[in-house]
Order: C-alpha cells, then structure tokens, then sequence
C-alpha cells in the first residue's frame, strides 16, 4: 500500500496550505483496510469477545489511517525534559504558531524534525454516573482528509450514511435561553433529526448551544417510544479539552473512563456526555490559542458529505446540509457568511440571544435601512455589556456580512418561536432546505419532482400534503413511478398511501421488472434469508455470500421463479406456483396465458404488493396494500398462513411473536369481511368460501383458513352453515336426524315428502319467487331474488327416483351412520369371536370377521392414497400420520394383521389371541371418533386429549416416587432375592397398588405371616421371606419400614394426586372456553373424511375399493371436490366486486366503531378544539403584527403624525377585536354543535309535532324521556294545554280549572263535569282536560307485538320482527290500539296480510306477556291515557308461521324486518324497555 503524504503544518489545517500536488495524491490513495474478524478468526459464542475482536478491528483501523505528528529525534534538556532538536517541546515545536516572536534557535524543519505517528486517543468513552453514557472518539489532525472521517463514522462505527446534516452553531459560552426557547428548540430540533435520519453536527463540548444540544438527544433517549438512536457529532478542539490525558492510550481505550469536572476545569472545556459521537481535532496549539483550530476540518467534512448522494440507491439528489444558529458572537456571524456564499440554509433562532438577535431583526427591514447606526443599536441592545469591547471598523465589517446574508432571503430563515408554540422548528429547518433547493433547481417540472424526493427521503408526509399534491400541480401516474418505487424501498408507508391517493395506478407501476427489483430490494428478513438459499451459487459465490460479503450479487441472482417456489413453499404444496413458468422458462405475473382485463391487472397487482409486503412482516405497508386487494378475503388468510408458516421457521427471539400477530391481524380482517359478506347475503358468503382463487394458487378461502389454523374464521356461522351443508349433501340441512334414520332403512320414504331435499326447496323458493314476481308485476326485484338462490347450478330440475336415492346414500350424514352401525357391528362380533368362538379352525363367524376387518384396512390404505392435492405419496403420508385418529388405525391394523399371522400357527395360537385381545380394545377407542361430529360431546374429546398429555407427564413425576420407595423397601426388607419378576413386583407394582389402598402386610411385624412366603425364595409362586432371626422373627426396624409408608402416601396420595386435581381442573378450565371453536375447526376433517369416502359400508365397501381401483388404473382420474372446491368463472367478476363492497363497508363500519368510542370521542374532541386554539392563534399573531407595523408607522412618521396613527390604530384594534369576537363565536357554537352530536347536551327541546308519526298505533313513538312527569303531554299534540308545574301534578293538590281540548270538549258536553271526575289519569295532571286526540275515556289499550326467533340452530343470536317506516326510515314493533289484549291490534293486518294476522292472533294465547301498564304518551290527558301490554310470541325455525314471514321479509316489498336483539337498535326508549324484557327473558345480554 502506498505511503501516506507528507500533512501541512499545525498553523495550517485547511485545503488553502495543502499543494495541488498534495491533493491529488490524496484523491488517488486508497485508504488501508483490516480484514473482518470473521475473516481472520472464527466468531466466538461470546458477547464480551465479540465485542473484543469488534475494537480489535477498529483499533487497527485507526492505527493505519489516523496519525498525528510528533517531533524528531529528541534530546534531554537540562531538566531531563525531552525537547526536539530546536530546543522546544513536543507539543510546542508542532505548532509553529505557538513560537514567541523572540525564538532565535534553531528553526523547526517540519521535513526533516517532524514525522507523523498513529494517533495515540481513540476508543470509548465511559462518562460514568447513573446513566453509564458512553461514546466513541478519535483524537485527529487538522489536515486529516475528511474522506477517512467518513469513513470511520459509516463502515468502522457503522453509523447509518445521513439524509441530511444539521450543523448547529452559536455561543460556545453558557447563555440563557428562555423556556418556550429551550423545548421548542429541543423538540424541533430532535424531531427533524428523527424524521429525517439526519447527522447532528455540533462543537461537542459541554457548554453554550453544544450543552443545549446535548440536552436535546438526552431527552430524545429518556423517551422510551423512539427506536431510532440520533446520532449527535461533537468535532472539538483538541488543545481545550479538560481531563484529556484521560483519553491517551497508543492501543486505544475501551474504555476511557472521563468524568465531567466543570468546576477544575479552569479555561479549558469538558466533552459533553450526551454526543454519541466525538473527532478530537488537534493542530499543535493548547489552552485559548485552540479554539477555532476545529472549524476548517468540520467544513471540509461537511462540504464532504453534502457531494455524497443519499443512502438510498433509488436516488440521485446529495445530501443536504442546514446551520442552525442560537445566540453567538463574530464567529458565528461569519460562520452563517460562509454558509450563505456556499448556498447551505440558515435557520436562525430569534429570541437565543446576540448575533442570532440581531440578524433577525435587521431581516425585517429593507436593505437600504440596514446600516450602520441600525446595527450599532441592534448590537447595544442585545450584546449588552459586550457592546463596549466591540469596535466601530468590526461594526462596519458586520454590516456589510449582513448585508450580504439578508440579500439571499431564500437562504435564510427566521424561526420566531411563542410561548404557547413548542413543535414548528422542524417545519422551519425543512422549508428552509426546501426553500433553498427550490431555487437551485432551474426546470419547474425538475423542483417539484426533486421536492417530492426530498419529501420522501425525510419522511415528511405532511409537507408533501400541504406543498406538493396541490392544485399547482397536477401529477401524471407515470411520473409518480418513480417515487412509489423509492417510499416501498424505503419503507415509507405513509407515502405509499399518499401517492395512491394521488393517482399511482398499481398495474401501470408493478410490472414483471419492477416487482422483481422490489425483491431484489427487500431489507434484511427471514424471506431474503430463504431467497438467498434458493439462488444458485458457484464455490466461490457462495463462501462470499456466508462470510456477508456477496450479499449484493445474490440479491442480483433473485428472479420470480424463486419468488414462486419459496411462496409455495410456505402457503403449501396443495396450491400452485403464483408466478407459473411462461414458455421460454421465465415467471411471470398472470396467473393464465389468456391476457387480464383491466380489473384482472389491478387485482394481480395489488395481489403483488401485498405479498411482498406480508413476507417481509412490515404491517404498515401490508395493511395499505390489503386496502387494495380485489380478493381481500383469500388475500387476508392466504398472508396469515405465510406468517404463521414463517413464525414457525423464524430462530429469532422477538420475530414470530411479531409475526403471529400481524396473522391473527389479518384472520380478524377476513372475519370482519367474511361476517359483512354472510350479513348481507348468505349464499354469496358460502360461494366465497370455496371459490377456487386464481390469484392466490387455484385454492380456496376455506383451504387456507384450515391449513393456516385459523380456529376463529372457522369457527364463524357463515363456514359452519357451509360445513353442515356439505355435511348433509343434497338433503335440507332442517332434516331431523331420525329421520334421516329411518329413510335409511326403509329408503321408499324419500320419494315421498317425508324427508326434504336440498333442491326441493330451492324450487319451491323459486315457485313462490316467480309468484310473487307475476302478482306484483315487479321484474326488477327478479334479479334481486336470484341472487339468494342457494344452488350453484344454472337450470335446478326436480330430483327423479334413482337421483333422490344417490342424493340419500352419497350424503357424508348418511355415510357417517352407516358406518357407524357397521363399526358397532364389527365390535360386536370380533368380541363374540375372542369371547365364545375362537377356535383352533377359524369359523365361519370368525373368517366373516377377518373379512370384515379386511375390509376397514382396504380403506385405510385408499385414504392413504388418495392425494387430490398432488401431494405425493411421501407428504401425504406426513399429513395421514399426524391425525390421533390415523394413528390407531394403523395400530389397529398392525395388531391386527401380527395377531392373525400368530393365530395362523398353533404354537403361538395364544399369544396370538392375546394380540387380537389388545387389538380389540385399541378398537373400542377408536370407537371415540364418532363422537366428534356431536357438538356436546366432541369438545369433551378435546379435554380428554388435553388432560392425558398432563397425565402422561404427572406419571412420570410419581415414578419417581413410586421406584424411590419401591426400591428402598424391597433393599431394607428382602434380602439377595435374584427373581426379576418378583422384584419388579416389590419394586413397582406393589407400590403402585399402595396409592389405591392395598396396603402390604409384610412391613407390619404384628401382620406378618410365615407362611405367606418363602424361606429361600424357591417357590415362584410366593415371594421371598424378609430377613429373620433365629426364633424366625422379622428383623427390619418396623419403625423406619411404617414411617416410609406414611411419608410415601403423604407424598403420593395428598401431594401428587391433588395435583393432578388441580391440572386437570386447569386444563379444563383453559381448554374449555376455547372448546367450542376448536370443535368447529375439527369438524371439517371428518366432514372432509366422509365426504370423500365411498357410499357402502363396510364390508360392502370393498365393491367401491374394486370399483375405484379398476377406474384408477384405466383412467387414472380422481373425483373433484366440487362441494368445497368451486371454479365460477362467469360470475367470479360480479362476486370479487361485491365482495370489495362488503370490504369498504366493512372498514368504514369499523371505523365509525373506532370513532363512537370513548377514546375517539375524546380524539375528536381534542382535536376540534385544537384546530380552535390555532385559529385564535393566527388572530392574535395577525394583530401582533398589526400592532408592529404601526409602530414602525410611528417612528417613521415621526411626532407630527402621532394624532393620526393613534386614530388609525383605535380603529384596527376594534376592528380586529370585533373580528376576533365573530370567530369566537362561531369556534363556541362549532364546539357544542360538536358535543350535542356526541351526546353531551343538556335536556333538549322535543321534536315539534310537524316531526312526528301519527299515534294512532302505538307502533311508532318518538323517543321518551325517561323521567319526568308527562313531558310527552307537553309537546304540541295539544297546543293549548297548560303547563302544571311539578308540584301540582298530583291530584292531591288543589290548582284551578284549566281549559280540554277541542275533541275533550265535545265529550265532555255530553258526560258533564261529573263524568270526567269518573275517570282521571293515575300519573297525575297533564295540562289538558277530556279525552283529547284518544278514542276514549280512561285507560286506552295498545298492544306491542314482539315476535322472536332463533337465527340459527345453535341459539347463539336472538332476532325480533320489527316494522320499517319508509318515510321516517326508523324502526318499530308491530302493534296497535285494541279492544282486548286477547287478540292483535286490527291496524296490524294491512301489514302483516290476513293469512300471517290469523296465524299469529291464534298464538296471541301461547305468548308470553313482558310487561303491562300505564306509559307516558304525547296523546294522553288528564282524563283518559295510554295503557300497554308487550306480548311475546316466539317462533321455532320450522313453523309455518316462520315460513310464511320470511317469505314476507324475502320479497323486499313488505316493511317487516328480522333485526338483531341489541342495544343498538333505534327505537322508542319505551320499545327499548321492552325488548330489553324480552332479551332478558330468553337469557341474552342486551
């Protein structure tokens, strides 16, 4: 490696010193290189010696490309101080600057007396204290090119490349900065670095606006919510730091233990602790000379970065720097003059104090104004006492730098912070670069697009809203390309929305190329990870690509056809490749060789997105993109099984856990759309489920629910009501299960109407559509009906004889119990045979027997090779294996098959029985299965699977137990006995038996009897005798033997079998609440099973087995699963689309959900009252400005004019005042407009009587007050009524006459007085007298019908029939004045029919009645009022009553409605009551 140049002198630290020669050589050299530690040594498992090789590595670094200068060949002076040869120190002769003006020895030749050397400070910094800061450092040279600066920062401390740098200047003294100062600083400036991904630049010492910096990234790290470090850079003078000789160490220090000392610090400066990041800059000089010796290098290191390009490849613009100004003297003043020269923006902080102060408000006026006396008294005013030290000719100098500054506005910001305003620093930092990036651009077209860049880059979505996607400018989707294809790389969600919204048209976007730079292009994730092992690499390829070093070539190899594989891959072998091979070998996008119509394209496209967004777990983006997706349903299940399938792949600790709940994320949105879809319409629902879904692998919403193991989706009543439909084939789902059973026996019966067939009443739904259809005349509602018919084909035929007996057999209900009858009626006889009639000669009941089981086995092995998925033989027996159910099949078929060979023989014909014995009961258990269609009993099957993995781990913590004291016993009481069978006896099982209760009599002396045992153990038959003594007496100690027994049954018997107890009893607890739905997910695989399986039992099944295998081998074809596999090309368009719209309705459901809540109302709130609080603001800033400008009136207007400006400024001032009262006005009447449409207002005014329905029926109310005396009698029903006060109401006390009402009098003149004393209102006064707008006197009775059913048949919604008003478009129940209670109000048959009225007054009698009494009514008087009963009458689902109502609600020309038992329904508080009532009645939560 070539040799570093020769550095310029100390005095010297920037490019101006440096010869042309010099600076080219520097360009051309190369910078020395260490190898990685995992290329010089293996990884340790480690962290403290990873981390060891890690500084290592750096420290090598460091050593060969930083180096400072060091003076040679020394000599001992006369102190035995080492000096160089011109007779000054070290440190003296390195910087010729430092020489007094009387130095007359010999002249320091840098050539020939100074030589550079490794840097000898660098490492870690440890600030110690609570908080245990730490940063790196590096002590550098003036001349040190800023190339190996960046260097060191991105690759050796591997800091992110930036999007912007922010160099912060100002006072380096500690000055005051006023609070609003301080946190709108703080948070600005953090937010923008945050935002961005920008560097902090800054002078790194702990004083002055680098101390308000600090304190700034302090308070960003203190926040637990950031992820994203900021990246704080401190470029110090070297000769100024305190404690410095704590940083020295040639090897480095990891780490430098550096304490903040600022009262010792004297003159000199301590580092900050809260950069991250330290450059030590060293020119030869200490103490006050040091200061500034770092501004030349942190210039070329900034102009440096500003010629890089962004980090992102996919653009072309170059970072951006911005100077941040607080406070500051004539430094800074020059230091913003040579940023403005250099076009890098200013942002300058009006308020921090001096220079800052002054160039902010000499902004403010024109530059012809801007002289010298204005400056003069700027600088009095805010330099203070520092204005006495400043000279005129500096005065001069200073005007004529602000002149220039102020010349170039659009370089140059004035941030103007409030007190009450803390968070627009970072929109000031970012309009000022854009401000100024906007000017250098010359083409119009190029700055707007360069803006967006910038825009995105930043992640600054709000400026794009507010100044780029405007009416200025109108974006074509080809242009915005480009930039949807940076926000996706870049992870930018909020942009990728944006720029939808903005016209990006995906299928124009996302071509073949495109996506697959986009995966070329995915950041660092388990899907790339599995890419890259798809890649074909060579040798050498492919030990680059481990050692992390060929990463970008592999990304190069990635093509869709690896895309295709690896996403099979995870949603499995049962779907095709998304990305099929087109002829010439390469994937391609489109499912078909046919070309996609538009709407086809945009849903592949989305299609596309989505995954891309789903393998690399970013939420975000997949959400947006689901958003998209035409095949929402499939789209949402297919990405929960590619999460769960990649969770379970994962080795990372936190990854799964992020995966898995970004899948039930998406199983909840299928839910939501799949629950939106059924409410809508039903059949269309179902169709969704097993419509074969060309974009994602000719698979179905069904299958992936399942394979994905998504037990809520299955579980909803749409899937069950599907599963149960194909469960009872081409019969009616209303069928009762006997039956079922008796058409089975004497199948005769289904050519009658004793069993109902599926088709059966979709014609006679059919039959009373077209009815209906010629009756009303209506052929609009045609289309309507047609799409709830149930049937998927087109023309549905009336069932012939041999069709309804196929339809009989074929159904899976059918074939389950056939084959459970046949299954009882093998156990029955293999127990005959192994009980009554096991020969040595198999009989004929045996060899019947044996035929039989054959039978079973021959169907075994046809579901082991039945692969209609193409699994292969391999994957499919994985799949068989892993069922409980298969698994004792096979080992009844093994037992079976090893029991018949030994029963063949006649020496192991009994062992041979034996085997069949066992095999028998692995049959019994096998039994269980039929158990699991049943919804009682098959989630107990669940339990029980549940309780026996507790059990068989319990046993192996009471074996412990049980071989511990087993072992011991028989070693204390038994003596050498060598029999195997009889120590296990004393060792295991006698124990075992001791937890039941039998207890052994050989350990109680007082119990033990001689001849119940063997004296040497020579008869089998009797174990052996403990040890005895001479007078053949036990010899063990009895007491130690009885205490072992009792801290045996202590341990075993109260411990561990209370235990057990207590985890069956939490298992069940555990597994109960989700039994349920586990149950329904179980299901399907035996309404899969049997609906595969051949129609006749065992043992005629063998006939289907011959049958099947004869058309297998001729054929080679299997039977489709049409019932849960459905292709429907021709209506696939029309159900996509509707499925989108349930999608929206669904979201915006949700939506107003999110918002009617509590923490949405609150949100609202808030910011309702926000947007209040800044239109105040703007007010009160404009009237500030106001009042400046007429200020400035006056001082430029002088004396004379005072008279007229005071005149002029009373009238702005009442004026704006007046105008600020208006805008008040109407933000007061906004907020409670606000809080009356959420439900905060105070008591109301009624409706007024032109709002409400006609009370003849009490069918439709307005809503009531719930308490109160007679508010309904106080509206205008009765414009004359008199208003009673509270006190009055009661009749018990006197009030004077008041007048009736116009239909009270007439009746009254016929009663008299006297007859309206007969009759008076049990609530009290109303106002009115008579019988006012009532038929009657007294009480007045009305009937509320609520008509109840069950929607399903598992009782899990309650629905009532409600009654529509069309014009009010508002809900009641049906009801109506009557004469008796007995039969329903006669308003009611107009809208019910004669037929349906007569049915249900005949079951007024049956009805169960709620509630009766006296209700507060507009109509009522003080003479006569309103007195209702609610009747309940509840509905089963096969009545004809049921029939004939749904039939009604089917038509869509009745107002009658099933509506959901629930609180959210709108009716009358009193209706409200009522069905609350009813909900209660039938044991359901209102």
């Amino acid at each position: 490696m070539s040799k570093r140049p020769t550095m310029s002198d100390a005095q010297g630290g920037t490019k101006k010193n440096r010869s042309k020669k010099e600076i080219n050589k520097d360009e051309s050299i190369p910078l020395k290189d260490t190898p990685s530690p995992s290329a010089t040594s293996p990884s340790s498992s480690s962290a403290s010696n990873i981390q060891d090789k890690v500084n290592q590595q750096i420290s090598t670094w460091i050593k060969n490309n930083i180096t400072r200068k060091q003076c040679c060949p020394f000599k001992k002076d006369a102190s035995n101080k080492e000096v160089c040869c011109c007779e000054y120190s070290e440190l003296d002769s390195i910087g010729k600057a430092s020489k007094p003006e009387d130095f007359k020895k010999h002249t320091c030749n840098e050539d020939k007396h100074v030589h550079e050397v490794s840097t000898d400070a660098f490492g870690d910094i440890n600030f110690g204290g609570f908080w245990k800061k730490s940063s790196k450092y590096v002590r550098v040279f003036t001349d040190t090119r800023p190339k190996v600066l960046y260097e060191l920062l991105t690759k050796q401390w591997k800091l992110p490349p930036p999007n912007l740098v922010i160099s912060v200047s100002g006072g380096a003294n500690n000055f005051y900065l006023k609070s609003h100062l301080t946190k709108a600083f703080h948070r600005g400036l953090i937010k923008v670095a945050q935002t961005t991904g920008a560097w902090i630049i800054t002078g790194g010492t702990h004083s002055g606006v680098m101390m308000h910096v600090g304190q700034a990234v302090r308070d960003c790290a203190l926040n637990n919510t950031t992820k994203r470090k900021i990246v704080a850079i401190g470029v110090a003078p070297w000769g100024v730091i305190h404690n410095k000789d704590k940083l020295i160490n040639e090897e480095g220090c990891f780490p430098a233990n550096y304490v903040i000392d600022k009262q010792g610090q004297g003159d000199l400066v301590c580092l900050d602790d809260n950069h991250s990041h330290l450059l030590l800059v060293d020119d030869g000089t200490s103490d006050k000379k040091a200061y500034g010796a770092e501004i030349p290098l942190r210039t070329e290191l900034e102009q440096y970065i500003s010629d890089r390009t962004l980090g992102t490849k996919a653009t072309t613009i170059k970072t951006l720097v911005v100077c941040v100004v607080l406070d500051g003297g004539e430094g800074t003043l020059k230091t913003i003059y040579s940023s403005i020269e250099k076009g890098t923006p200013c942002v300058i902080l009006q308020g921090s104090g001096r220079i800052a102060d002054v160039i902010a408000h000499a902004s403010g006026f024109p530059i012809s104004r801007i002289t010298t006396t204005l400056i003069k008294e700027l600088t009095k005013k805010f330099f203070g006492e520092e204005y006495k030290n400043i000279k005129d000719d500096q005065i001069e100098a200073w005007k004529n730098m602000i002149h220039k500054i102020v010349e170039k506005p659009d370089l140059l910001t004035i941030f103007r912070a409030r007190k009450d305003d803390q968070g627009v620093l970072d929109v000031a930092i970012l309009d000022a670069l854009l401000k100024a990036f906007k000017t250098t651009t010359s083409q119009e077209d190029m700055s707007w697009k360069k803006h967006l860049e910038l825009a995105i880059t930043w992640n600054r979505v709000d400026s794009a809203e507010t100044k780029i996607f405007t009416e200025e400018k109108i974006w074509k989707s080809s242009e915005l390309h480009r930039f949807m294809y940076l926000a996706l790389v870049c992870n930018k969600p909020d942009f990728v929305s944006l720029l939808l919204e903005n016209g990006v048209c995906l299928e124009d976007f996302l071509d073949d190329n495109t996506l697959c730079d986009l995966y070329k292009n995915l950041p660092n994730c388990l899907f790339l990870y599995k890419l890259f092992k798809k890649v074909k690499f060579t040798t050498s390829s492919r030990r680059k690509a481990l050692d992390m070093k060929g990463l970008d070539q592999a990304r190069k190899n990635i093509s869709l056809k690896d895309v295709s594989i690896e996403v099979r891959h995870l949603l499995g072998k049962f779907t095709k490749h998304i990305y099929p091979s087109s002829k010439d070998g390469e994937h391609t996008m489109w499912i078909e060789d046919r070309p996609y119509r538009d709407d086809e394209s945009k849903r592949v496209a989305a299609r596309d997105l989505f995954l891309w967004a789903v393998v690399q777990n970013n939420k975000e983006l997949s959400k947006i993109a689901w958003d998209q997706c035409g095949d929402c349903m499939s789209a949402a299940l297919a990405a929960s099984k590619i999460l769960k399938k990649m969770a379970k792949e994962s080795i990372d600790a936190d990854e799964p856990q992020e995966m898995l709940e970004l899948a039930n994320y998406f199983e909840d949105r299928a839910i939501g759309v799949f629950s939106e879809c059924y409410k809508n319409n039903e059949e269309r629902a179902k169709k969704l489920l097993v419509r074969t879904s060309r974009l994602w692998g000719e698979t179905t919403c069904l299958r992936l629910a399942l394979e994905a193991n998504d037990k809520n989706f299955v579980a909803e009543l749409g899937v069950q009501d599907r599963l149960t439909q194909i469960w009872c084939g081409d019969l009616s789902v209303n069928n009762p299960v006997w039956r079922v059973l008796i058409c089975m026996v004497f199948f005769p019966l289904t050519y009658t109407k004793f069993l109902a067939f599926r088709c059966d009443e979709v014609l006679q739904r059919e039959i009373e559509q077209n009815e209906w259809i010629k009756m009303t005349g209506e052929e609009e509602t045609k289309s309507t009906l047609n799409n709830n018919s149930d049937c998927y084909k087109q023309n549905v035929e009336p069932l012939g004889c041999l069709s309804r007996l196929k339809g009989l057999y074929s159904a899976p209900q059918v074939k389950f119990y056939g084959n459970i009858v046949s299954y009882f009626a093998v156990l029955f006889l293999f127990a005959y045979v192994l009980m009554i009639d096991f020969q040595s000669t198999p009989s004929i009941k045996e060899l019947v027997l044996y035929i039989w089981l054959f039978t079973l086995v021959s169907e075994e092995i046809r579901q082991l090779f039945y692969d209609p998925d193409h699994f292969g033989f391999c994957e499919k027996a994985k799949v068989y294996i892993q069922e409980l159910w298969n698994i004792l099949d096979v080992i009844s078929i093994v037992l079976f098959c090893v029991g018949l060979g030994l029963r063949m023989t006649k020496e192991l014909f009994y062992p041979g029985k034996i085997i069949l014995c066992i095999d028998f009961v692995v049959f019994c258990l096998r039994l269980m299965a039929i158990f699991t269609i049943n919804r009682t009993l098959g989630p107990k099957i669940i339990i029980v699977k549940k309780m026996m993995m507790d059990m068989f781990f319990f046993m192996f913590l009471l074996s412990i137990w049980v071989v511990a004291y087993g072992v011991a016993k028989q070693g204390i009481l038994i003596h050498n006995d060598n029999r195997l069978d009889w120590i296990i006896r004393g060792a295991v099982y006698e124990p075992y038996l001791i937890i039941f209760g039998s207890f052994p009599e050989n350990i109680d002396k007082t119990r033990f009897d001689i001849n119940s045992c063997s004296m040497d153990g020579t008869d089998p038959m009797k174990p052996k005798c403990p040890v005895l003594n001479e007078n053949q007496m036990t010899v063990f100690p009895e007491w130690l033997t009885i205490i072992m027994l009792c801290i045996y049954l202590l341990c075993a018997n109260i411990l561990l079998i209370n235990l057990l107890i207590a985890i069956f009893n939490y298992s069940f607890e555990e597994v109960h609440d989700n039994t349920d739905r586990i149950w329904k997910f179980q299901r399907y695989q035996l309404i899969k099973e049997y609906y595969s399986r051949p129609a006749p039992p065992p043992p005629f099944i063998i006939f289907s087995h011959l049958y099947l295998f004869i058309k297998m081998v001729l054929w080679k074809a299997q039977k489709l699963q049409t019932e849960f596999k459905v292709s429907i090309p021709k209506e696939e368009e029309e159900l996509l689309s509707w499925e989108a719209l349930m999608r929206d309705a669904f979201v915006l459901s949700e939506r107003q959900a999110k918002s009617q809540s509590m923490e949405g109302l609150i949100q609202d709130s808030s910011q309702k009252v926000t947007t209040l609080t800044e239109r105040l603001e703007k007010l009160e800033e404009q009237s500030n400005k106001a009042l400046e400008s007429m200020e400035d009136i006056k001082k430029s207007q002088g004396d004379s004019a005072k008279e007229t400006v005071r005149v002029t400024t009373l009238t702005e001032r009442m004026e704006r005042l007046e105008e600020q009262v208006t805008q008040s006005n109407k933000s007061l009447q906004w907020i409670v407009d606000s809080l009356k449409s959420q439900g905060f207002s105070a008591k109301e005014t009624q409706p007024q009587a032109s709002t409400i329905p006609d009370e003849s029926s009490n069918s439709l109310r307005t809503p009531e007050k719930e308490d109160g005396f007679h508010e309904k009698s106080h509206q205008l029903q009765y414009p004359d009524s008199f208003h009673v006060p509270e006190e009055k109401v009661s009749l018990s006390s006197f009030m004077s006459t008041y007048g009736s009402s116009e239909d009270g009098n007439d009746h009254a003149g016929r009663s008299g007085p006297e007859g309206l004393d007969n009759y008076r209102n049990p609530g009290g006064r109303t106002g009115i007298k008579g019988r006012g707008a009532l038929s009657r006197l007294g009480p007045n009775l009305n009937l509320d019908l609520v008509v109840t059913r069950w929607r399903d048949s598992v009782r899990s919604v309650l629905e009532f029939l409600a009654v529509l008003n069309q014009n009010l478009r508002s809900l009641a129940l049906p009801g109506g004045p009557v004469d008796s209670v007995d039969h329903l109000p006669g308003n009611l048959k107009g809208i019910l029919g004669d037929k349906l009225f007569e049915a249900l007054d005949a079951k007024v009698s049956e009805g169960t009645t709620v509630s009766e009494g006296y209700v507060d009514d507009c109509r009522n008087t003080d003479n006569a009022w309103v007195e209702t009963t609610v009747l309940n009458i509840h509905l089963d689902g096969t009545s004809q009553v049921m029939v004939d109502i749904n039939n009604m609600v089917i038509s869509g020309d009745s107002c009658l409605q099933w509506q959901e038992v629930s609180s959210r329904i709108k009716l009358s508080p009193n209706q409200r009551r009522s069905l609350q009532q009813v909900a209660e009645l039938h044991n359901r939560k209102f």
